[in-house]
């Protein structure tokens, strides 16, 4: 099978890693890739935002499978763009991927099915988004609606907070993204993240995952797209994820089935484990990033089969085999994020690491003259594989102390609240 992985990012890395070890695999092609991808496949310059130009190169490559790695594209409808063109893809129909292009939709549907969730309001003008927030009280959680690259949530603890996210939302801060914005009640818990593939009826449960998003040790600082994850999660338990399958997975699939967009692809539920049970926080239609990575490390089974059977409504029968291990990555990004930061720095020493145990899966990264250098925000997915949280803590931290990046920053801290639990 010759497969065309969509996306540049660890996420995209981690996936083409793990499709390059398949014995369905003929010939793997990244678009547009980064430094580490060239490693496990062959990287195409094409611009993923180009929807003819993928197709175009689809039919150049004699492809015979896209796998669709960002939310943008996603929601921008690449999968039925390429579906219509007659390739065979790995990514959820536009209508389907409203669950993360809308929060507002979500929210909606959330309403219709019965799925536990925040309570919220939907707001297309400030004013009226400014005195819901004065009658809720902080703490509160202010939404933009759209995609916003993970930065679009505050989790505001005063009304000045809140009301200037509001503000900053409505004057464009984060483009149309932000046209709109959902309010949300601030849910006390523990949050983590639950995996399933769904083929448009039958469902395949994944894994759990816990990331964080602050940039800072002690869950600090601005939201990032994540500064590292592990997984399993173990604070979800095997009770814990089967209701979350009954009350809220299940549901949703149904859900968009009656309303015509079957979900096909990867369903991936943030979710707040509060006193009242587990509870969804939002949608994403993608695999996450840095989830992906600790998820591609602990997979034993065949990837490219599982997102093949996905996509040709084939899961019935399928299942997963996991790594008992836990794995962990830990983000190392360029100081400034996810502010304005400089690209281009020198990376030395991260290469000539991988093992079958840790690697180093890359991001924002490219080759210039024989060296790796930096080139976006989060740079490199420094992942280990442990019998506990605290060993993999401990493995992928010795890796990352091997690089030397003076231009990089990353959190101590990643895993501290199952390793605080002896997990």
């Amino acid at each position: 099978m010759r497969v065309l992985v969509i996306g540049a990012g660890g996420r995209e890395h981690a996936l083409a890693w793990k499709i390059a070890q398949s014995p369905r695999l003929t010939k793997l092609y990244i678009a547009p890739g980064n430094a580490g991808t060239e490693v496990v496949g062959e990287n195409v310059a094409v611009d993923a935002t180009d929807h003819q130009a993928v197709i175009d190169t689809c039919r150049r490559l004699a492809i015979d499978f896209v796998v669709v790695g960002p939310d943008a594209q996603v929601v921008a409808g690449l999968g039925d763009d390429l579906r219509a063109a007659g390739f065979t893809c790995f990514c959820p129909s536009k209508a389907a991927g409203q669950i993360e292009g809308s929060k507002s939709f979500t929210k909606a549907l959330c309403d219709e099915v019965g799925i536990p969730t925040a309570r919220y309001g939907h707001f297309d003008n400030e004013a009226e988004a400014r005195v819901y927030v004065r009658e809720q009280g902080a703490p509160i959680v202010i939404k933009a609606d759209g995609l916003a690259a993970g930065k679009g949530v505050t989790v505001a603890m005063t009304l000045e907070e809140a009301e200037a996210a509001i503000v900053d939302c409505f004057a464009g801060a984060f483009g149309r993204s932000g046209a709109q914005v959902v309010v949300e009640e601030f849910m006390e818990g523990e949050e983590v993240s639950l995996f399933a593939l769904c083929d448009g009826q039958n469902t395949l449960l994944l894994a759990s995952a816990q990331d964080h998003k602050r940039a800072f040790d002690g869950d600090t600082g601005p939201n990032t797209g994540g500064m590292g994850a592990y997984s399993p999660a173990p604070v979800l338990t095997e009770a814990l994820t089967a209701r979350v399958m009954d009350t809220i997975i299940t549901p949703t699939v149904k859900g968009l089935a009656r309303r015509g967009a079957p979900y096909q692809g990867v369903l991936f539920a943030g979710l707040m484990l509060t006193a009242e049970g587990p509870k969804l926080v939002e949608y994403n239609a993608r695999f996450g990033d840095p989830e992906c990575q600790v998820m591609m490390m602990r997979l034993r089974s065949d990837l490219l089969d599982l997102l093949h059977a996905t996509a040709t409504g084939n899961l019935s029968g399928k299942f997963a085999v996991w790594r008992e291990e836990v794995a962990l990555t830990v983000i190392l990004a360029t100081k400034g994020y996810p502010g304005n930061y400089d690209k281009g720095t020198e990376i030395k020493g991260a290469e000539g690491l991988d093992t079958s145990d840790v690697q180093v899966f890359h991001a924002g990264t490219k080759r210039e003259g024989g060296r790796l250098l930096a080139s976006g925000g989060r740079v490199l997915n420094v992942t280990a594989l442990g019998a506990t949280v605290a060993e993999a803590q401990k493995r992928a931290y010795e890796l990352v102390d091997q690089i030397v990046w003076p231009e990089g920053f990353c959190r101590r801290d990643i895993g501290w609240r199952a390793v605080a639990r002896g997990e």
